[in-house]
């Protein structure tokens, strides 16, 4: 009898085992299963995306993406009225309705502009479908972007007053502002003492999307604001702090961190960073995982579903945000772009998506010289974040080049320039060798152009570099010993919100796998000696390893 209830007992474990093994199988392919059924239905593949997502919600009753899916697939079948059910059925749901006024709108309008839909909007009304996101904080500015509905628009009022509880209304004697593109209507607030942005306008080309900006803030202080879209209000009341006054000494925290793959159980993630309160978080790459460099749609597609999370949206509200791309956003799985600007054709199109979903100061040189690199400065602490991927060349040519010659140009000019106590240099792929062994998509592939920026550190004495990267699926601390000039650290994470983990490497000081996890940067330049502290922080939210970097180990 006791052997019979032995076996049962291990019969039911083994069982158990099964199912969690399943779960994670599905949790693990999430990212990506309905990525790329929403790339059968661009291709007209409408059968195969139908099956799969009926499928999986045999397997998983009620998943939101499965119902947005086939709502998507149905309509390209021109079955309007399944649809308009699966519409309906994904909103009680707990799918935000906005998800289908996003898009993919090439997709998405003959389900959009069909009176049944119409007549479902009047239920669900939104002005404002993503954001706002903040960005480009200074010490006397901020960025806020924002994607709507329709053209609109916007502006946004600032206070360092939270009194906002009366309602900000159009102004009964409006100021109508002409410019050369458009007329302009100048919003009234009844916030205390408030700050108002120039109005700005969505625009269709750009995705439905507008940066509108503040200036002449105090440095280092807490504001509140409130975004108007079309004449209404935001339904949170948001803040943000400006950043220390540039160029002095400071404490302040940096949060950093890539593989972001759309994970809903993970999602809370936004909320465990948010509540360490960083003055900034840095997307290092590998942020939304689209692997589809041809297809508009099924990129704006992997930027809608994450910028839908209500996780998501109170995070970037509320933390001024700065991304850089790596493989998964830019192209696919260890690609690269080459040295020419229009070659490969989609690399435009890619870069305009890019733009078109984050808030950084530029990116690259712009029109002339696209890219996504650019550099920020909080106190005396200045951050170069790297573009590896759009003039990234094959890594098995001749002496081949991960930056491009304009942004290792840059790169230089601002290196030599910078007057930083801290220098931070960002990259999306690993610096250390052995991080990836046998592989030379890190920058043991580009081993010469890294011997060049490391030995241009040590001939020009510019110290106080650190590193930061992305893209292994765990947090690990590296130390890159120099023989002719200072050793060099590299802090990396990679594991935002994936499931796949990678195991860890034996050459590095540390590494840690078992949770999503990201890095957090607590800086500290007042002390006689500057240091910064690096933390792995887990998704629920444990300190799982601690490093103290001072000034005087990188001189």
């Amino acid at each position: 009898m006791k052997h019979s209830k032995k076996l049962l007992v291990l019969a039911f474990a083994c069982v158990a085992l099964f199912l969690i093994a399943l779960v994670i199988r599905a949790a693990g392919s999430y990212k990506q299963q309905n990525r790329d059924a929403i790339s059968d239905i661009v291709d007209g593949n409408y059968g195969s995306a139908i099956k799969h997502f009926e499928k999986y919600l045999d397997e998983h009753p009620g998943d939101l993406e499965s119902l947005y899916g086939l709502a998507v697939a149905y309509i390209q079948k021109k079955e309007k009225d399944k649809a308009i059910a699966y519409v309906k059925q994904a909103v009680e749901a707990g799918l935000p309705f906005s998800r289908f006024l996003a898009g993919p709108r090439s997709l998405l309008k003959p389900l959009t502009d069909s009176a049944e839909f119409k007549e479902l909007a009047k239920k669900h009304p939104v002005e404002m479908l993503h954001g706002p996101m903040l960005g480009c904080v200074t010490d006397s500015s901020a960025k806020f972007w924002v994607r709507t509905a329709d053209e609109a628009l916007v502006q946004v009022f600032v206070s360092t007053s939270e009194k906002m509880d009366l309602p900000i209304k159009i102004a009964s004697k409006s100021v109508i502002a002409r410019t050369a593109k458009t007329s302009v209507m100048f919003f009234s607030s009844e916030m205390e003492s408030p700050i108002k942005c120039v109005i700005a306008k969505t625009n269709r080309a750009k995705d439905f999307t507008t940066v509108v900006a503040i200036d002449g803030l105090e440095a280092d202080t807490q504001y509140y604001y409130e975004p108007v879209v079309a004449g209404k209000k935001g339904a949170k009341r948001r803040s943000f702090r400006t950043f220390p006054t540039s160029g002095t000494k400071c404490k302040f925290k940096v949060g950093f961190g890539g593989g972001a793959g759309y994970t809903p159980q993970h999602e809370r993630m936004w909320n465990t960073i948010a509540s360490r309160k960083p003055a900034a978080f840095l997307f290092l790459g590998d942020n939304v995982y689209i692997d589809n460099p041809t297809r508009p749609a099924v990129q704006q597609y992997c930027y809608y579903r994450r910028q839908c999370r209500p996780e998501f949206r109170d995070f970037t509200a509320s933390t001024p945000i700065y991304a850089i791309w790596d493989d998964h956003d830019f192209t696919t799985n260890d690609g690269w772009g080459g040295p020419e600007i229009h070659e490969p054709a989609w690399k435009i199109p890619v870069w305009h998506v890019f733009r078109d979903n984050w808030n950084n100061p530029y990116y690259g040189g712009g029109e002339k010289q696209p890219g996504c690199w650019f550099d920020f400065s909080i106190g005396d602490v200045d951050f170069f974040m790297l573009d590896c991927r759009y003039y990234r060349m094959k890594p098995k040519g001749k002496n081949p080049s991960m930056l491009g010659g304009a942004q290792k140009k840059w790169l230089f000019e601002k290196l030599k320039a910078s007057k930083g106590t801290f220098k931070v240099l960002a990259s999306s792929v690993p610096w250390a060798f052995g991080t990836k062994p046998g592989s030379r998509d890190t920058w043991e592939g580009y081993k010469q152009e890294r011997e060049e920026v490391f030995s241009f550190l040590e001939d020009n004495e510019i110290e106080g570099v650190f590193l930061l990267s992305a893209d292994r699926h765990r947090s690990d601390v590296w130390k890159i010993e120099r023989p002719n000039g200072y050793d060099l650290y590299e802090f990396e994470s990679s594991r935002l919100t994936n499931v796949h983990r990678h195991k860890l490497m034996p050459g590095s000081l540390f590494g840690y796998n078992k949770k999503c996890s990201f890095g957090l940067l607590s800086f500290d330049t007042t002390l006689p000696d500057p240091q910064v502290t690096y933390r792995i922080i887990s998704i629920d939210n444990e300190v799982v390893h601690t490093l103290t970097l001072k000034r005087s180990q990188i001189r």
